[in-house]
């Protein structure tokens, strides 16, 4: 009787035994499978986007820098074109245009120069890629309102404005990446957010508000374009530039910013 009270206790212990090695061996495979899944890619995090000196690597940067200008210039007419609405700053380059002889991309340029002035005060320094910026953009600008026909349907219209928007969060990548320096109006924002000790984001905002109420008073174009547009180019700026931001010696090292090196902005924009 004793014998056969211990039968299923022994069968009891084996059927453990059994699950408890299972259980064992479905770990190490769960294990094995975590192990040799890939690692998920991550996006590459851009470099400070401090100044870096003209004479390194020209021949990698200008390319770049003129590329993108020429291209952010383009998208500022493709927006235009749009008649949609655009960016603050063409709301007031249309309206002035309403006013004046001068053509949209001259405007641009004259705006770039007045704004340029009042760096003066505020102990900005204009570097290459800011007077590159103010030349090429109003160049850019013209031939692309030259080459793209008025007066389209809607669809066409619509087409237009999600290109622009897109082409000109890419194009900022691209030249803010060669890391040139900021433009005039970038340079306005950083000095005067130096000067006041207010946050680069208030002080970009009322730039942005008041530049965009003077342009409507002069009869700009303001519409959902401009609004999709604040909204958007910030993403996709964000989005493109790790894979264009030049990184020099030091960041290739994994170090900083040489001390004596000058700063132009830490985010340079148009």
């Amino acid at each position: 009787m004793a014998l056969k009270s211990d039968e299923p206790l022994e069968a009891s212990g084996m059927e453990q035994e059994i699950t408890d090695g299972d259980g064992h061996r479905l770990e190490r495979r769960r294990r094995a499978r975590v192990t040799a899944r890939p690692a998920p890619r991550s996006t590459p995090s851009p470099p400070p986007l401090t100044y870096v000196r003209l004479t390194e690597r020209p021949l990698r940067r200008l390319p770049q820098l003129f590329i993108g200008l020429a291209l952010y210039g383009f998208s500022l007419s493709v927006m235009v074109r749009a008649s949609l609405g655009v960016n603050p700053w063409s709301v007031l380059y249309e309206g002035l245009e309403r006013h004046t002889p001068l053509s949209f991309g001259t405007i641009s340029a004259v705006i770039g120069v007045v704004v340029l002035l009042l760096w003066i005060p505020l102990r900005q320094a204009p570097t290459f890629g800011t007077v590159a910026n103010i030349a090429v953009l109003a160049c850019s600008s013209d031939l692309g309102l030259l080459l793209i026909p008025q007066d389209l349907g809607l669809p066409a219209r619509a087409g237009l404005l999600a290109g622009g928007i897109l082409l000109n969060g890419l194009s900022v990548a691209v030249y803010v990446g060669a890391r040139f320096g900021p433009g005039p109006r970038d340079g306005l924002m950083t000095g005067a957010s130096a000067a006041t000790g207010h946050s680069i984001r208030l002080v970009r905002t009322w730039i942005e508000l008041t530049v965009l109420a003077m342009g409507w008073l002069l009869g700009g174009t303001v519409g959902v374009g401009t609004v999709l547009y604040a909204l958007a180019v910030g993403p996709i700026t964000q989005f493109f530039m790790p894979w264009f931001a030049y990184r020099d010696a030091a960041d290739r090292a994994g170090g900083q910013p040489s001390p004596d090196e000058p700063r132009a902005g830490s985010h340079p924009l148009p």
